[in-house]
Order: structure tokens, then C-alpha cells, then sequence
């Protein structure tokens, strides 16, 4: 039968396990989770020496909340991103840059499934990166505030997630552009560290207009809901000689903040997959 010949492209979910099961030995195998996971456990180390020896009233001098606040709040997201470049900024550039995709695109699997277990197994080695990093930072809120775990903190890390996938996604999309995977990984850094934000600033103190548009924006609520109460949608400080300026600051509340975070992941999921698959593997 024609659906049983050996050269028949197959995308089945057996095809994309096989894929991420392989890709997330890969990143064990190149030791890139372990340089990782060790790069969180210094930043984790370092905020736990600091704040054990000099008690700064921003992380015990208030309560629980306020301690997941200065903390999680405060370094979440960077983890976020640097979780998504280190596995995913290079995920597809790789595979051209080291020619390793002449001998994997051959096979009888399609290019969807070895983009998407690629993208899972970057999801795995993120999401078990800032897990331990919660982890840690829940250790540190019992020490100081013992049988206290606020619930807008697990609020926090389950939209820290989200903003991980988005990212991940963004990240790819990135990965299937360039064939260098230093330039991949480094546009996605700069975009999420850097441009992401300026442009949030311009725009809402320059332009007076939310930046609905970028997943920057949506991912302050990682870090909102940490605050009590939650930070008005919008608000307008004066500024200047009588106050005739205004600085506007907005801040996406959580559906909408979920809402942009999810647009993200599709269109990005969709853009990087259309242009992995249109991509030739030429020298």
C-alpha cells in the first residue's frame, strides 16, 4: 500500500516524540542544561547570600508577598529569556550552520514534526530551569516567612510559563530566519532584554499609547501580580513646571496580558514552522 512506503513523510505524534526525546538528550549531550542550570543556581546563590547577609527591608522587612515580589518578580523574567535564547535561538539555525539538516530532512519525517519536537524539548529544558529557580525562591520565602506562599505567587509562575512559551516561540521563528546561530540567539536577547522595552517606554511616556503590541508588555504581568493592589491599567504622573507635562504609564491587566502572550505564541509557532519549511538546505 502506498501509505506503507518507507520514503511516505509521516507526521505523527510518534515521529514528534521521537524528536523531542532525541533533541532533549541533545542539550545533556552538548552540556548546554547543565551550563544553564548552573548559571541559575549562581544568580539563585548570589541572591541568597545578599539578601542572608545584608536583610534589605525590600525582601524581609515586609511580608511574604513582598519578599516573592523583590525576588521572583524581579528576576522571572530574565530567566524566561534566557531560558528561551539558550535552547531555542539556535534550534533550527543549528541544524543549517552545522549542516547537520542535510541528513536529518531526508528521512521520511516531516519538517512539522522535527520543528515541533524540537520546540517540546526546548519547553522541557526551560520549564525544569525555572522550576528550579521557583523552587529556590520558595525555599528563601520559608526560611523568612515560614508556612507563607502567597497564591499570586503561584499566579506569577504559571504566567511566567505562558510568557515562556511565547518566547520560545519568538525565539524560533528567529532560529528558522537566520542560518547563524549566533546571530539567532543574540537578535533574540536583544529583542527580549532590550528593544522590546525601549519601545514599551517610548511609546507609552513619548506617544501616550499602551503597547498592546509588544510581548514585553504582556509579560508584566508576571511580575503585577505581585503587586498589591494590582497596578492601574493607566495612570498619568505631572511633570515638569506646574505639572504641565504628563508621563503616562500602563500596565496590561491579566486577560489582556494572557491575550498577547498568546497571540505571540501562535503567530510566532506558525511564522517560524512556514519559514523552516520553505528554507533550503544549500551550501
Amino acid at each position: 500500500m502506498s501509505d506503507q512506503h518507507p520514503r511516505t513523510k509521516v507526521g505523527s505524534l510518534s515521529h514528534v516524540w521521537i524528536s523531542a526525546k532525541y533533541n532533549f538528550l541533545n542539550y545533556f549531550r552538548a552540556r548546554r542544561f547543565y551550563v544553564m542550570l548552573a548559571i541559575i543556581l549562581i544568580i539563585s546563590g548570589l541572591l541568597t547570600a545578599l539578601v542572608g547577609y545584608y536583610r534589605p527591608p525590600g525582601f524581609v522587612g515586609g511580608n511574604a508577598l513582598g519578599f516573592y515580589g523583590a525576588g521572583w518578580g524581579s528576576f522571572a523574567n530574565f530567566v524566561v529569556v534566557l531560558s528561551a535564547a539558550f535552547f531555542g535561538g539556535d534550534a533550527i539555525s543549528g541544524e543549517f550552520q552545522n549542516r547537520t539538516g542535510y541528513y536529518l530532512v531526508p528521512n521520511p519525517i516531516r519538517r512539522s514534526a522535527i520543528y515541533v519536537g524540537k520546540w517540546i524539548a526546548a519547553l522541557a529544558a526551560s520549564t525544569i530551569v525555572l522550576a528550579v529557580f521557583a523552587l529556590i525562591m520558595v525555599a528563601n520565602g520559608l526560611f523568612y516567612f515560614p508556612g507563607s506562599i502567597p497564591w499570586q505567587f503561584v499566579e506569577s509562575v504559571a504566567f511566567a510559563f505562558v510568557y515562556m512559551v511565547a518566547a520560545l516561540s519568538l525565539a524560533f521563528a528567529f532560529s528558522s530566519l537566520f542560518k547563524n546561530s549566533s546571530i539567532s540567539i543574540l537578535m533574540s536577547v536583544i529583542l527580549l532584554l532590550f528593544v522590546f522595552d525601549v519601545v514599551d517606554t517610548v511609546t507609552s511616556i513619548v506617544a501616550g499609547i499602551e503597547p498592546w503590541f509588544s510581548i514585553t508588555y504582556g509579560a508584566g504581568i508576571v511580575s503585577n501580580i505581585l503587586t498589591v493592589p494590582y497596578p492601574a491599567a493607566k495612570s498619568v504622573t505631572p511633570v515638569g513646571p506646574g505639572g504641565r507635562f504628563a508621563i503616562a504609564q500602563f500596565n496590561a491587566t491579566v486577560p489582556e496580558g494572557l491575550l498577547i502572550l498568546g497571540v505571540y505564541f501562535i503567530v510566532m509557532a506558525v511564522l517560524g514552522l512556514v519559514l523552516f519549511e520553505r528554507k533550503e538546505f544549500t551550501s
